[in-house]
């Protein structure tokens, strides 16, 4: 869904995402309406959390949501939180899926700290849920789940809705399942038929009380169940019904009113967009770009899958996309495809990674572009499959036998997905080498506002393949050296197998510089590992940028999804008068050429991860600077106002 921005403003900074009950606060004046209308409150922001079973539809409710806010025009983002299992066990704690949308009229970076409006659709929901809501904050309960049983199950001894737990919150007990079964009667839907549309209740409630447009949802569930339009219109029927219910109950007396972000985006078509499905975008958008087929060799893994499942979507683009059997054959058949002229991406997550690592030595060896797109879940070993981490940094740059170099680039945010496929895409075509893009959990599932950008503006990244031959013989024979290297890249030349003439020997075991021929010469050896590292080391990148007003004494360093938590922790201290810069890096292997001289610059550096400190571990290795690291790697990301204190901290130390 695109929506137009017509204000070409710049971005406004983040306002202070401290957690206080807003929703409970009138920002400004309420708007009169036509006389006997509920009261109508502006806000300039609202988090709020959807939470239920896993199989109570909690993250289709909150991308509906977010795409009715996304055409709204607000500033959005994302946290969705769910289990590993398919249908983890119903009424538990474990088994608690959740949905964060912070949502602004002016620009925001994270999902926020905390909801301050809680929808909780059993026991177990509210549970799970409560220590992150605010005092104040308000919470919508189903009442109908709250049975003994139910209740017992999660450890409470008598209901919390009765026995004042709840006086510090603004409580809505609403009958979500009764009150669905009683709007659907007319269906002639089982009692379950009939429950499985309280979410769609509860989507519409939220949509009243929030001013959400309601067209899209309405033509998204006409078009989902297209084959089943008796069930369409009674989730449709459900959706009004909560969003009647909001209108005439007595317990809402107050909606609210969140304005579009019209100064928060430069001119142009918007599209509310995942860091998935963006860089599927960008891989796409990189095929054409460099005008080559693109071949992605996959197995499904969690948190990557949807880019399997997105790409084989567009064949039409000249995509060829193979779900292997496994995880080595999914790299086997990407590296071939390289070897064969294709643009070659291979996509998992950690623990695919460790099974792809002789392959991706193969690709060093070979010096073949190939795309590795690792997106990043908890560990080790299988781990937590469906919450985030940063902790395949080294793995990514030392996880292979031997010295095998390979280039590292991570995006930012959601949006930011896109063009990291196209500058991992630009690395490894213009020096014929394999990249790793790492995104993780948080950017692939998370969402928020992306300007679609015009074609014009994408680089150029077409390559030259071999035509003839490139090597003049000490008997005037002319042949093709498939290691014979461009003086300024390194890189050697590609050429596609069956060219008449191009004929050159390939295989895992070392080359002789120059002819591609097995060699076991220790000075050659020596030769071809230099250079590989040296043709790593040389690969131009942008240089990396500071954003420090005020003369800072004490640089924050980040990388990866890291970039929304620190940015609004640094406005909220810079909103305090706390003198603080901020860089972040894109580029983790090459590092920007500037980067030794702007640590060298601030007195204090502090590196937050959510790993045990990788990347600090790596720049005081090659920078001989005492940097702070400071982390965390509990699945879920950085919250900015613990982040703001532990900087405030390390300031102050």
């Amino acid at each position: 869904m695109t929506s137009q921005v017509s204000s070409p403003a710049e971005r406004a900074d983040e306002a202070d995402e401290s957690n206080e009950a807003l929703v409970g606060g009138q920002r400004g004046p309420a708007i009169d309406g036509d006389p006997g209308s509920k009261e109508v409150r502006r806000l300039d922001r609202v988090i709020i959390r959807f939470a239920g079973d896993s199989g109570d539809g909690m993250q289709l409710t909150g991308d509906r949501f977010t795409s009715e806010t996304a055409s709204f025009g607000n500033d959005l983002s994302t946290l969705p939180n769910f289990p590993a299992e398919i249908r983890a066990p119903a009424g538990t704690l474990p088994g608690v899926s959740s949905f964060q949308l912070h949502f602004a009229d002016h620009d925001i970076l994270t999902p926020g700290d905390a909801p301050d409006v809680l929808v909780a659709m059993n026991p177990a929901a509210l549970k799970a849920n409560l220590a992150d809501v605010p005092h104040g904050g308000e919470i919508i309960v189903n009442t109908d789940e709250f049975a003994k049983r139910a209740m017992a199950k999660v450890g409470y001894a008598a209901s919390p809705l009765e026995d004042g737990s709840l006086d510090a919150y603004r409580v809505h007990p609403v009958p979500l399942t009764t009150l669905t079964i009683e709007a659907l009667k007319d269906f002639g839907l089982s009692r379950k038929e009939a429950e499985r549309s309280k979410n769609m209740f509860a989507l519409g409630l939220l949509s009243w009380m929030y001013h959400r447009p309601t067209e899209g949802t309405e033509a998204f569930l006409r078009t989902k169940f297209a084959k089943k339009p008796n069930i369409a219109e009674a989730n449709i029927t459900a959706f009004r019904a909560g969003w009647n219910f909001g209108e005439t109950t007595e317990d809402f007396a107050v909606s609210y009113e969140v304005a579009p972000a019209t100064s928060a985006f430069p001119t142009g078509s918007y599209r509310n967009i995942s860091g998935n499905l963006a860089l599927s975008y960008g891989l796409i958008a990189a095929g054409r770009q460099a005008d080559l087929p693109l071949y992605l060799g996959s197995y499904p893994i969690t948190p990557a899958s949807d880019i399997l499942h997105e790409l084989s979507r567009h064949k039409n683009f000249g995509i060829r996309t193979f779900q292997a059997e496994d995880e080595i054959a999914g790299v086997g058949a990407a590296l071939g495809a390289a070897f064969g002229g294709s643009l070659a991406v291979t996509t998992t997550s950690g623990p695919g990674v460790a099974l792809k690592s002789e392959a991706i030595g193969l690709a060093v060896s070979l010096e073949l572009p190939l795309l590795i797109v690792d997106i990043q879940r908890g560990g080790p070993s299988t781990g937590l499959p469906t919450k985030t981490e940063q902790a395949d940094l080294l793995q990514a740059m030392y996880g292979r036998n031997g010295e095998a170099p390979v280039p590292v680039v991570a995006p930012m945010t959601p949006g930011d997905c896109f063009d990291a496929a196209l500058e991992a895409a630009r690395i490894a075509l213009t020096y014929r080498t394999p990249v790793f893009l790492l995104s993780d959990g948080y950017l692939a599932n998370g969402s928020e506002p992306w300007r679609i950008p015009e074609t014009a503006d994408l680089p150029d990244l077409r390559v030259q393949f071999a035509t003839g031959p490139n090597h003049t013989e000490a008997d005037g024979t002319e042949v093709f050296w498939p290691y014979k290297r461009d003086p300024h890249t390194l890189a050697r030349p590609w050429a596609v197998p069956g060219t008449p003439g191009l004929e050159h020997r390939i295989g895992g075991i070392e080359k002789q510089d120059g002819t591609g021929n097995i060699s076991y010469d220790p000075a050659n050896h020596e030769h071809m590992v230099r250079t590989r590292q040296a043709k790593i080391d040389n690969i131009r990148v942008p240089d990396l940028d500071v954003d420090d007003p005020d003369g800072a004494a004490t640089l924050v360093l980040g990388w990866g999804s890291t970039y929304g938590p620190i940015t609004a922790a640094v406005r909220r201290l810079r909103a305090e008068g706390v003198p603080i810069a901020q860089a972040h890096l894109r580029h983790l292997n090459p590092f920007p050429a500037n980067l030794g001289e702007i640590l060298a610059h601030y007195r204090r550096v502090v590196i937050p991860e959510m790993n045990l400190g990788q990347l600090n571990t790596l720049i005081r290795a090659k920078y001989l600077t005492d940097t702070l690291s400071h982390t965390q790697v509990n699945g879920m990301p950085f919250k900015a106002a613990q982040l703001a204190t532990a900087l405030k901290e390390a300031i102050h130390d």
